[in-house]
This record gives structure tokens, C-alpha cells and sequence, in this order.
């Protein structure tokens, strides 16, 4: 079983797993999906929304429980939240990644 708290927990090391899926993310995945509804001539935010909610639905298929998910969801959210604040109190985020 996949244990969720380790997904969205940080190690507080180098090597932090969270870390580096969320660079990966918001490198890679953030501008691909964007390009990928200009392209298609999709609204803004739909395939990101649908994406979503596709590999999430992959979680429950695998048998994770619906509510392990939205908390553990729920405590993503809360991160990128803050890094949201602290990157406009720095004056944006780094250069590369808006």
C-alpha cells in the first residue's frame, strides 16, 4: 500500500522526495499541460483540472481511500499555497518557472 503522508511530507534533506516531484512538476509538467490547451484550443485550465482528477482517480482505482487522498490532496494544496505567498513576498517565483 502506498503510504500517502510520505508524498507530501518533506524529509527536510537534499534528497527530499516531495522536493524534487514538485521542481518536476512545476518544470515539466506546469508548461506542458499549459502549452498543451493553447495548442488544443482548450480553456484555460481544463486539461489541467481533468489531468488531475484522471491520476487521482489512478490512486482510487489502485485502491487508496478517498479520503486518504483528499488529505493528503488537501495538504499539497497547503504547500503550494505557501510557496505562492512566499514567492510573491520575494517578488515572484524563480526565473524559469512562472
Amino acid at each position: 500500500m502506498v503510504n500517502l503522508a510520505a508524498l507530501v511530507d518533506h524529509a527536510g534533506e537534499d534528497d527530499c522526495s516531495t522536493c524534487r516531484a514538485q521542481e518536476i512538476a512545476a518544470s515539466i509538467l506546469v508548461p506542458a499541460v499549459a502549452a498543451w490547451e493553447a495548442t488544443q484550443s482548450l480553456p484555460r485550465f481544463s486539461l489541467a483540472l481533468q489531468g488531475a482528477a484522471g491520476l487521482i482517480g489512478m490512486m482510487l482505482e489502485d485502491g487508496l481511500d478517498r479520503h486518504d487522498v483528499e488529505e493528503a490532496f488537501a495538504r499539497a494544496l497547503d504547500d503550494i499555497e505557501q510557496q505562492i505567498a512566499e514567492d510573491k513576498a520575494l517578488g515572484g517565483p524563480p526565473q524559469g518557472t512562472a
